[in-house]
């Protein structure tokens, strides 16, 4: 009897003790699920399979006939268990199918058109990142000043990723799947757009960007993502036409070329050695290093060290093209031609950087914006743009004109369609023709603007200016670039 009792006793403190982790299990798991559960569905999965393996395995258990009662018993109930859990897991999952497949298509709209951004507020690439900020603020002003998206206002959210594009993958999954945003737009940067166009197909959802425009953006099957810009591998054409069109004896002899292994960069370096090779210019340096090197001293030294005609930058940040230009004018290094990739786009953060100066003569190949172009609704922009911000025409950069467009092509889109469906905007963005301030927009079948035009600027008396095509320059380029200032 005492034997007896001690087992009921022991399997019943056990029957406790398991009653009462179970429970907590259970409160877990609904806390994990309202918590957490929503952004990381997918881990459910592998979770479900273990319920089921513990399941069969303890169903499949060999009974031992000397243990008749309390351990298989228990055992029996473990079993049953598990076998609830499995049933919750697999209600969970099955939420999470409806969840996080194409949550795109919207009913009836009530309250805001929420719209959401990654943007690089913090980190190398903050100067870029608070210009697209600014550019996307200026257009929700605009819309909501005029009526909204189809009579609803536009709220914004921005996540800031803090250049890194692993943040941004993050942040667009928060805004889709947990803020259940209508729209999301383009951040900074190529990496940072694949990542988020990628997070924003798979839930169905649009992707409209404006800094994207490497080659290599547009090989990843995204067929939600398009670009409102110039891809980079047109951007140096006015460049390379320019300096081929200059008489020989005028014509400078040797470049030097250095970019970062960024794809925006190098997609627009690359392909003008070969062209100004094939028009005599002599390659005295051409030099490729990582994305993540951050002393650029060495590099900037070999620049120096060619004494090249024509220095070409393959800068991806404001930061780089500072570097650059300060070691060039301490080493008196002045070659005729001094050309960025990024950097002398940002209107005065790159003056304020250089100094002003510093600035004149330094060109940059971009699509087509200036503060005097006639496009569409440019007239709006440019005094909306300084009565929130402040400071002159001259200060506004390329990232706020190409957010701003963004948005106007989204707008257009949704006019065109009388609907916030993702999957209609998708449509429409593929048959449809735009205007925005860069020009006229058409996307080919990967998402690139094809109607874009490159234009090469030049900064001149504290004013970045188009001087080139000649049909739309406002001055002729200064050519050689003036000295560096005493």
């Amino acid at each position: 009897m005492l034997n007896t009792q001690a087992g009921t006793e022991g399997e019943g403190q056990d029957y406790r003790l398991l009653f009462f982790k179970t429970r907590l299990i259970y409160l877990l798991i609904f806390r994990f699920w309202y918590i957490v559960m929503l952004p990381f569905c997918f881990s459910l999965r592998n979770m479900y399979h273990y319920v089921w393996v513990r399941v069969i395995v303890c169903h499949h258990t060999t009974r031992n006939p000397g243990h008749e009662g309390g351990h298989i018993l228990r055992r029996g109930r473990q079993t049953k268990i598990l076998a609830v859990f499995a049933v919750i897991f697999m209600l969970l999952l099955s939420a999470c199918s409806q969840t996080s497949g194409n949550t795109a298509t919207t009913t009836t709209q009530t309250g805001p058109v929420k719209i959401g951004v990654s943007v690089s507020l913090t980190g190398d690439a903050s100067a870029d990142g608070q210009a697209i900020k600014q550019g996307y603020q200026v257009w929700a002003d605009y819309v909501n000043s005029h009526g909204g998206l189809l009579g609803h206002q536009v709220q914004m959210t921005f996540y800031d990723d803090a250049t890194r594009p692993e943040q941004a993958t993050l942040n667009y999954q928060k805004l889709i799947s947990v803020d259940k945003v209508n729209f999301v737009l383009g951040p900074f940067d190529d990496a940072f757009t694949v990542n988020g166009a990628t997070v924003a197909k798979r839930y169905g959802y649009s992707f409209i960007q404006g800094t994207g425009t490497s080659p290599k953006d547009f090989t990843h099957g995204l067929t939600n993502m398009f670009s409102v810009s110039l891809s980079a591998s047109r951007y140096m054409a006015s460049l390379v036409h320019y300096i081929l069109s200059l008489p020989s004896d005028m014509r400078p002899k040797t470049v030097a070329y250095v970019t970062s292994d960024d794809g925006f960069t190098s997609a627009q370096v690359l392909p003008v050695i070969p062209e100004l090779e094939q028009g005599g210019l002599k390659t005295v340096l051409n030099k490729i290093y990582p994305a993540e090197n951050t002393d650029l001293n060495p590099i900037a030294a070999s620049v120096v060290a060619s004494h090249a005609d024509v220095a070409i930058l393959g800068t991806s940040a404001l930061s780089e093209c500072t570097a650059y230009l300060k070691y060039f004018a301490t080493q008196h290094y002045n070659p005729k031609v001094l050309i960025a990739t990024s950097g002398p786009d940002q209107g005065s953060a790159f003056t304020q950087a250089v100094g002003v100066k510093n600035a004149e003569g330094v060109l940059v190949a971009n699509g087509g914006w200036w503060p005097t172009i006639k496009t569409y609704q440019n007239d709006l922009f440019v005094p909306a743009f300084i009565k929130k911000f402040g400071g002159s025409p001259a200060d506004i950069g390329s990232d706020s004109v190409q957010a701003f467009s963004v948005g106007q092509v989204l707008q257009q889109a949704i006019d065109q369609t009388k609907s916030l469906d993702n999957a209609k905007i998708i449509d429409a963005l593929h048959s449809g023709t735009f205007q925005s301030l860069q020009g006229l927009v058409k996307f080919s079948a990967d998402g690139q603007n094809d109607l874009a035009v490159p234009y090469l600027f030049q900064w001149q008396k504290d004013n970045l200016i188009p001087v080139y095509p000649q049909a739309q320059a406002q001055a002729n380029l200064e050519f050689p670039k003036p000295a560096w200032p005493s």
